[in-house]
Formats: C-alpha cells, sequence, structure tokens
C-alpha cells in the first residue's frame, strides 16, 4: 500500500513538474504569433535607411512572460537580441496585471482574471499572486535585475537625461561597424492602473520602481475611469482626477490607450502635458471600437502628443506593413507628422506578420507610402522622444 501511494506522490510530482515548466511556453506560443505570411522585399535604400534611425515602441507586454528579456527566444515578438536586430533604441514595456475571461473589445465585467492563473503557472512569487501592485512591482524588478545582468547592452530609462545618454551611447557605438551592439533603452509603464489597489499613495510606489508612463484602464471599467470595453464605459471619476494631475506632476506621462470616449475627452479637456495613445489605431482605415476617432485625434494632438500605431489585426484591419502605414498616413494628414509613432503591442496576446527583428519592414513600408526620410525618422522614433523628454519632467509648483 505505502509502494503505491509513494508511486502515485512521485507520479503526481513528475506531473507537477511539467506542468509548470512546459504550461508558460505553450500558453505564450498560442498567445503571441506570427502569422507567416509573406512579407514585402526591403530594398538596399530602406535598409540604409533604417539602421541611422533612433526608433521607439511606445508599448511592448514582454515583461508578462517567463522568459528572459536578455536571451533569444523561439516564441514571442520581442526580446533584447531581436531589439537589436531591429536597431530598437528605445522600448517602453507595459506591466499588465489583470484581463478579463472571455476578453473581449465590446462589454467585460471586472470580476474576473485570468492573469492570476498565468502567475501561479508561471511560479511567480507569491506575493503577486493576489495583488495587482504587486505584480507591477515585480515586473519592475524583472526589468532591473535584467539590466543589472546586461553588461550595459540594456539601461533603464527614468528622466530626460538618460535618454540624452543614451543616444549619445548609441552614437557612439555606430562607428565601430555594427560588431558592438548599441545599447537599448527600457522604460517601464502602465496597462491600466487598476494596480494603485483603491489608493493614490501607491502611485509614489509605482513612480519609485520606475513607472514613467500610465493608462487609466485596460479591457474593464475601474474605480479610475471607464473602458473602452467595459460595461459602463464612463468618464473619470473624481479619484481618476486626483491622479492624472498627481501623473503630470510627477512627470508622469498619461495613456489614453483603452479608455473609454467619456475618458479620452475628460483626460483631453484637463491635460497639461502630451498625452500619448500608446498603441492601438484609426478609424479612418480601421473602424474598430478602441481605434481613435479625427476628433480625438486631433484632440491628443493639441496637447502635442503622440498616437502610436499597432501592428496587429484590429488595430489596422491586418497585419501587413502597408495596413500600418496607411493608419500612420492618416494621421500624418490629419494633424501633422510630429504626432505619429510606433506602438506595436508585441507579446500582448496578439498575432502580428513580423517580430521587432524586422522592423525595417515598417520602414520600408512608409518610402512605399511616400514619406520622405525626415518623416520616416520623425515616425519612427523622433517624435517619441521628443514627447518623452518633455513629459518626463516633473512639473514645477506654482509659486504661493
Amino acid at each position: 500500500m505505502r509502494r503505491w501511494v509513494f508511486s502515485i506522490l512521485i507520479l503526481l510530482a513528475l506531473a507537477a513538474a511539467a506542468f509548470f515548466t512546459l504550461a508558460p511556453g505553450l500558453i505564450e506560443r498560442d498567445l503571441n504569433k506570427i502569422d507567416g505570411k509573406p512579407l514585402p522585399q526591403v530594398s538596399a535604400r530602406a535598409q540604409a535607411l533604417h539602421r541611422t534611425l533612433t526608433i521607439v515602441d511606445l508599448h511592448s507586454d514582454s515583461l508578462l512572460w517567463k522568459r528572459s528579456i536578455l536571451d533569444r527566444a523561439d516564441r514571442g515578438h520581442m526580446d533584447l537580441p531581436r531589439l537589436e536586430d531591429g536597431n530598437v533604441a528605445l522600448q517602453i514595456l507595459a506591466s499588465t496585471t489583470k484581463s478579463p475571461k472571455g476578453q473581449n473589445y465590446d462589454a467585460n465585467g471586472a470580476d474576473t482574471d485570468n492573469i492570476t492563473s498565468l502567475v501561479i503557472a508561471q511560479l511567480q512569487p507569491v506575493r503577486t499572486w493576489n495583488s495587482l501592485l504587486e505584480r507591477s512591482l515585480w515586473h519592475a524588478e524583472k526589468l532591473h535585475r535584467a539590466v543589472a545582468a546586461s553588461d550595459g547592452k540594456l539601461t533603464g530609462v527614468t528622466r530626460p537625461e538618460e535618454i540624452d545618454v543614451l543616444l549619445l551611447e548609441r552614437s557612439a557605438a555606430k562607428p565601430a561597424l555594427d560588431r558592438t551592439p548599441a545599447p537599448v533603452g527600457a522604460l517601464l509603464s502602465l496597462e491600466g492602473l487598476h494596480p494603485l489597489e483603491g489608493k493614490l499613495a501607491n502611485l509614489d510606489k509605482l513612480y519609485a520602481a520606475g513607472f514613467r508612463m500610465a493608462g487609466l484602464t485596460h479591457f474593464f471599467d475601474n474605480d479610475l475611469a471607464g473602458s473602452m470595453h467595459g460595461l459602463k464605459k464612463g468618464g473619470l471619476t473624481p479619484t481618476g482626477r486626483q491622479v492624472v494631475e498627481a501623473m503630470e506632476a510627477k512627470g508622469m506621462i498619461v495613456d489614453i490607450a483603452h479608455c473609454s470616449s467619456a475618458c479620452v475627452a475628460d483626460i483631453l479637456k484637463m491635460a497639461r502635458r502630451p498625452v500619448v495613445s500608446s498603441h492601438g489605431g484609426v478609424q479612418a482605415t480601421c473602424k474598430v471600437n478602441r481605434n481613435l476617432s479625427d476628433e480625438q485625434i486631433r484632440g491628443v494632438a493639441a496637447t502635442g502628443g503622440l498616437i502610436g500605431i499597432g501592428y496587429w489585426d484590429a488595430a489596422v484591419c491586418d497585419t501587413s506593413p502597408a495596413s500600418i502605414a496607411k493608419a500612420m498616413t492618416h494621421v500624418r494628414d490629419l494633424v501633422g507628422i510630429e504626432h505619429v509613432a510606433l506602438g506595436s503591442d508585441y507579446d500582448g496576446a496578439t498575432t502580428v506578420r513580423f517580430d521587432t527583428s524586422k522592423l525595417v519592414q515598417v520602414t520600408q513600408a512608409l518610402i512605399d507610402a511616400g514619406f520622405s526620410d525626415d518623416e520616416i525618422r520623425a515616425a519612427m522614433g523622433g517624435n517619441a522622444i521628443r514627447v518623452l523628454k518633455a513629459g518626463l519632467v516633473p512639473l514645477t509648483p506654482p509659486t504661493p
């Protein structure tokens, strides 16, 4: 009898070990896909221009998954080696902490969560199992550990002067015939501010951990604002207004991605700093509810902000580089090239045509769409550098 029980326990232990070893990778392979459809040929002109660009991507969810960002992975869309291959200068990494079961673009409640099971399957620290705040702090810790272990290849960014240093170091690395990869910067963002867990003081903890951008909502309404995918889809609550004011005062950039129309309108009315839509599309080229109307695009532009165009089908109604360029063209023609940016949503449970190592595909698509070299430089990262450097500076309190 004892031998039988012991054998069962061994089998259960082996099954558990296999689950916790294999499940995270299997889950990610199922959610973060490359569709394998043909890509256009890249011209010598595009390749040469791409190598000279300062590229910034406003949104990736790579910290959510159980793999080292420093190592080249055979799954997902982004890691440091692929960022180097794609000539990315600065990657904004989002902390995604909660998503509802049966997630959809139309109506979701806040009473269920898919990420809790992922957190447990990935054997994250127990403190993250029931706390959204601790999940975000864990994502920050993962990035800080990666930076420390990268031998200078990955550097954290929290202040404008750190962006300047990063760009100088990248410029110094260029004459080395690309034998030594230039350093890549990383800046932390939040995919919704539910990790505040109802306490404004937790914004200080998140800021101290390095977070410098945040959206107020994700796929459900919270105590700050309504989501475009929530049930009530309301505007900013009084607490939400307090949070926006506190973010701007600290030098945290406000992100309207996933906000309801009422939430977007409220933020644009009160914004004193540039506002961004970090990842999404535009209604004019892809009529999906989360994409921005022309009125909203004009409102973001009026703050001096950015529209980050995504690469997945719900953002641009296709996964082709040409569709990405089409959305960027609309923003340029409507409000000016200075408001166009990249917002891939890599590793965000999305299916895309190419991973970050092949970002030259976007450069080629913009050339094919008739963009000038200066416009391409602006859209691929120059605009984002300008807005980040301006937005990360804390506001000076008014003189009494």
